[in-house]
């Protein structure tokens, strides 16, 4: 890539899952001279879900603006795009990972969520799922990873979560990356 292909934009793409659709996704992407910086695929129900973050020059970014219509259309995808920048990210202290896990109970990740929210506290990726345990009760379990910000105090920060994983009844390990 140039010194002119800092240009970026996040492309999402939806759709029933079937076999040969990230192949037909990528080869568009490198078709129309982009680069994937970013990606991420998960399925969900019946769903194929694609996000991916692209970078390329001015040109580039234009080729996948007005080619990726056509082709959705082509391979049955809901597609969404917007232009966008390298992320700046703030100072932080250390970064982490949340797992935790318990019973599934309505609100529980809305709560941590929250409790994120509320210790400023930016969410940098974040996956969940339930399951049936061996007993067949339904349980949940989650990973968040995020920068603590130099302005937040770790052990406060765990205390307070601590408190938190009692009234939500999670067990929980923390984890530092970076």
């Amino acid at each position: 890539m140039t010194a002119h292909s800092n240009h970026q934009i996040v492309l999402t793409a939806i759709g029933e899952d079937r076999s040969g659709i990230v192949s037909e996704l990528t080869q568009l992407v490198s078709d129309c001279h982009c680069n994937i910086i970013d990606s991420r695929i998960a399925i969900l129900g019946n769903e194929f879900t694609f996000i991916m973050l692209l970078s390329g020059d001015m040109s580039a970014i234009s080729r996948i603006e007005h080619t990726l219509p056509t082709k959705a259309m082509e391979l049955g995808l809901l597609t969404m795009m917007k232009r966008t920048a390298s992320h700046n990210q703030g100072a932080f202290r250390a970064g982490y990972t949340l797992e935790y896990t318990g019973t599934d109970t309505p609100g529980t990740l809305s709560k941590v969520t929250r409790f994120f929210a509320d210790n400023n506290i930016i969410i940098c990726s974040l996956k969940s799922d339930t399951y049936d345990d061996e007993e067949a009760v339904m349980r949940m379990r989650c990973e968040l990873e995020f920068n603590i910000p130099v302005e937040v105090d770790v052990d406060q920060f765990k205390i307070s979560f601590e408190k938190l994983s009692h009234l939500l009844n999670v067990d929980y390990i923390f984890r530092r990356i970076r």
